[in-house]
């Protein structure tokens, strides 16, 4: 158990370590600073934390992609929220965003090529074809039923806080429903994921790559 924990605390620095803070800060600051001053000066609080969040990044020699993915999105949601004078705009392109991550993991159960293989392939550089066997494929596509799940869940929330128009209820459930349940999602990717592809039988991927024949020993590490 202890070995599983220390695999998947490994797992979860990969995927956030760095990252949350570029994601989650400038909004903070945005709805801290509407809730005292106007509009236009909440909208530069938050661009300047995001600049300032790349060069921090740039300047510590670290990856400083996400945070420049970060500003780019401060500076389209001030745009929905500067040209409608409307603080909730603010959120706008995070509800946009969710709604096509929930089209995209529709779409790619029906194709039969689910989300989460394509992010695992990506993300990992694992062999493509090696998620389409009979024995591997289910593990990846009942993953991906659960993320479109909390996709809807997360999408209907911010739908109804967006139409109260109440930017700091937004915040906050953005927050909650972000890297808390990042944390939940990815417990239950690797743990569930792992357990499933074990019972499926398959191949690990190395046993995979090396052309082994059957029967397996399966996937030990890594989902």
């Amino acid at each position: 158990m202890r070995a599983l924990w220390r695999e998947i605390r490994e797992e979860f620095k990969t995927v956030a370590a760095g990252k949350t803070l570029d994601a989650i800060f400038p909004p903070l600051v945005f709805v801290t600073v509407n809730a005292f001053a106007r509009l236009e000066m909440a909208l530069g609080a938050a661009g300047l934390i995001g600049l300032a969040l790349v060069i921090k990044r740039w300047m510590a020699k670290q990856s400083w992609v996400y945070a420049l993915g970060g500003l780019f999105g401060v500076l389209v949601a001030s745009g929905f929220a500067y040209l409608a004078q409307n603080a909730a705009n603010y959120f706008l392109p995070g509800i946009l965003s969710t709604a096509a991550l929930f089209v995209l993991a529709l779409v790619s159960l029906v194709a039969g090529r689910p989300m989460a293989a394509w992010v695992s392939h990506v993300s990992r550089g694992w062999t493509l074809t090696w998620f389409w066997r009979a024995d591997v494929r289910p593990a990846y596509t009942e993953v991906t039923i659960g993320w479109a799940l909390f996709f809807l869940v997360r999408l209907v929330a911010q739908i109804v806080l967006y139409l109260e128009g109440d930017p700091v209820r937004l915040a906050f459930y953005n927050t909650l429903l972000g890297f808390p349940l990042l944390f939940v999602g990815l417990v239950f990717t690797y743990v569930y994921g792992l357990w499933r592809l074990r019972r499926l039988g398959g191949p690990g991927i190395d046993e995979y790559d090396r052309g082994d024949e059957p029967p397996y020993r399966g996937q030990t590490r890594g989902f």
